[in-house]
């Protein structure tokens, strides 16, 4: 039996978290895997609920955290050598930025047979200054030569790493989408819907636009409340906007709704309210929540594969995205749903307006996405397309158990 050891920079909710936990607990007999992850920001909603699940007992590293502390990082390295040195893995495989920083400088001290990195979405562009941006770009080019194999959660996140951003080689490089168990999605929709439309105040009635997900600057909840205010001037529908999440953009999202003459409710303070726009805080639940939503939408400028939209076309729901990260890879233009660019805020409003206005094409489009996401992000194909992966470089480098 081999042994991972698995770095996780926070389990917060999110396809990461899902991705990681997965691979931690169903790898076995041929692997077996101990989950480290770091301590989550305090405005982040923690995801610990889907290790419990799975009956994992996460390592936390206290220290590392989300920003960049150079105090705490250096603890943070120290203590994973430590573990490293003590575990003596054959694969150490890290996840996202931080953790990936960190975890494969330790593992590259310790001389860790095989060092793996995936990335789930990158922050070359759209997080930070142009400046900030090329250093970034520069320090993952230096990590990436000191790991034997990068994944890509997409095709073309692929393309990013190898041509654009020119990361590292593309026979370094290999795509391995995600994973997830999508089948309580689609069950007993009915039902969840009545539940989701009673908690929030929804009437049976309405037809609901939801979007899923961190309220943060990076979603771009901006061209979300544009487009709401443009779709409610060219329907005669009832409809209503829900927003599934919480996070630091909650005041701005408030103020673009009053200059936009949206009415606006936080379920937190102000529960059941009839208001345009409703943010529901935080949902476990989210197949309920899907459930209850007509159309999901996604206005990010940036993302690696948008989970979000996976999970909603398991639970046969349209949906309208800009073109970014991986979004490409799982929706297809005009038969899943519709693809706009970043800002392109006219014609988001109208492909979400036609599918308002359509019941069929909401119904055609939403069974098309069902069968497109439940072929190629199944739990079962994630797991085996990483042993594949593993294998072919523990059986090239022989190692011994």
């Amino acid at each position: 039996m081999y042994k991972i050891l698995r770095i996780h920079n926070r389990l917060i909710v999110g396809g990461p978290s899902h991705n990681v936990t997965l691979l931690t607990a169903y790898l076995s007999p041929e692997f077996e895997t101990k989950l480290l992850v770091g301590k989550k920001d305090p405005a982040e909603k923690d995801a610990t609920y889907i290790a419990d699940q799975l009956g994992l007992v996460p390592i936390e590293i206290k220290e590392m955290r989300r920003s960049i502390l150079p105090f705490y990082d250096i603890i943070a390295y120290f203590k994973i050598k430590k573990i490293i040195q003590e575990y003596k893995p054959d694969i150490v495989h890290t996840h996202a930025s931080k953790s990936g920083a960190i975890g494969r400088l330790a593992a590259r001290a310790c001389h860790v047979p095989l060092i793996v990195h995936t990335f789930h979405g990158h922050v070359f562009h759209s997080y930070f200054s142009s400046f900030m941006s090329k250093i970034i770009v520069r320090f993952e080019r230096f990590f990436a030569r000191r790991t034997h194999a990068i994944i890509a959660i997409s095709d073309s996140q692929k393309l990013e790493l190898t041509e654009v951003y020119k990361i590292a080689p593309p026979e370094k490089v290999f795509t391995v989408p995600l994973g997830f168990n999508l089948d309580k999605y689609s069950v007993d929709q009915d039902t969840k819907k009545i539940i989701f439309r009673n908690k929030y105040g929804f009437d049976k009635s309405e037809l609901i636009i939801g979007i899923v997900g961190r309220l943060v600057p990076i979603k771009n909840h901006d061209m979300f409340l544009e487009m709401a205010a443009i779709v409610k001037s060219k329907t005669n529908k009832s409809i209503r906007f829900a927003i599934i999440g919480d996070g630091e953009s909650r005041p701005g999202i408030e103020k673009k709704s009053a200059e936009l003459g949206l009415s606006y409710s936080y379920f937190i303070t102000n529960p059941k309210s009839k208001t345009d726009i409703l943010i529901t805080s935080w949902e476990t639940e989210i197949d309920q929540a899907l459930a209850g939503l007509d159309i999901v939408v996604l206005t990010s400028n940036n993302e690696g594969t948008p989970v979000s939209l996976i999970e909603a076309q398991s639970a046969y729901k349209p949906v309208v995205s800009t073109n970014v990260g991986g979004v490409e890879d799982i929706v297809i233009h005009g038969e899943t749903g519709f693809i706009t660019e970043v800002g392109d805020v006219n014609s988001f409003a109208g492909y979400v307006v036609n599918l308002i206005e359509d019941t069929s094409l909401r119904d055609r489009m939403g069974k098309s996405g069902y069968d497109n996401v439940i072929k190629r992000y199944s739990k079962q194909r994630l797991i085996n397309d990483m042993k594949s992966l593993y294998l072919s470089f523990l059986d090239k480098k022989e190692i011994k158990n």
